[in-house]
């Protein structure tokens, strides 16, 4: 019971606006009410009056007619008033909808300035520019790749890539670290020294046999 009485109410979604268009339509409404029970009403008075001219009564039909026309003139007023009721509830939920659209313009205002708040001109600027900066750089490198690598090294890397997409591991020669030894002078003679000293040993050997 207690957290029943202790709730709290929900605001009202009701609308000062919601309150005066319905009252407009309950007014409008009562009006056509009216309307409709004149209508049938003067069409009973005019057969009335058509009845009391065939009877002679003369006088009595001429006031029930004076009584028709003065009706007729009020349902020519009920009639406008209809027409301005229905007018201004038009107006009223028209109006309504373009609250609605400038709350929407107002919310997506705000949320642009908020937006223009954190990625300023110059931030915008500065992006762009990095940006076509990495691209000079890596259109440079390119260059310079394209340029230094032969057609062999072309293939190599196509088959790389080929090896790479299959899922292969593809097996690089290793650079090696250590220093080229340097070759010594007394290997650097030209070949055909050695090879007329090896031919010219068993001929010495025979001769000091």
């Amino acid at each position: 019971m207690g957290n029943v009485f202790g709730r709290k109410s929900r605001p009202s979604r009701v609308t000062e606006q919601d309150k005066a268009v319905l009252q407009l339509k309950q007014q409008r409404d009562k009006l056509k009410q009216y309307q409709k029970r004149i209508t049938v009403q003067l069409e009973k008075e005019r057969l009335l009056a058509k009845q009391l001219l065939k009877d002679g009564k003369k006088q009595k039909a001429l006031l029930l007619l004076k009584k028709k026309r003065y009706q007729d003139q009020l349902l020519d007023k009920t009639e406008n008033q209809i027409s301005n009721l229905e007018r201004m509830v038009q107006d009223i939920e028209f109006m309504q909808i373009e609250m609605k659209v400038i709350e929407g313009l107002k919310v997506g205002n705000d949320c642009l300035k908020s937006m223009h708040e954190i990625m300023s001109i110059e931030d915008v600027e500065r992006i762009l520019d990095e940006t076509q900066e990495a691209i000079e750089y890596q259109r440079q490198i390119d260059e310079m790749l394209a340029g230094s690598l032969t057609q062999e090294d072309e293939d190599a890397v196509l088959a790389e890539l080929e090896a790479i997409t299959q899922g292969e591991d593809v097996a690089l020669p290793e650079v090696p670290t250590e220093p080229v030894p340097e070759v010594p002078e007394a290997a650097q003679a030209e070949p055909g020294t050695e090879r007329r000293a090896a031919k010219n040993k068993p001929d010495r050997e025979m001769l000091a046999a």
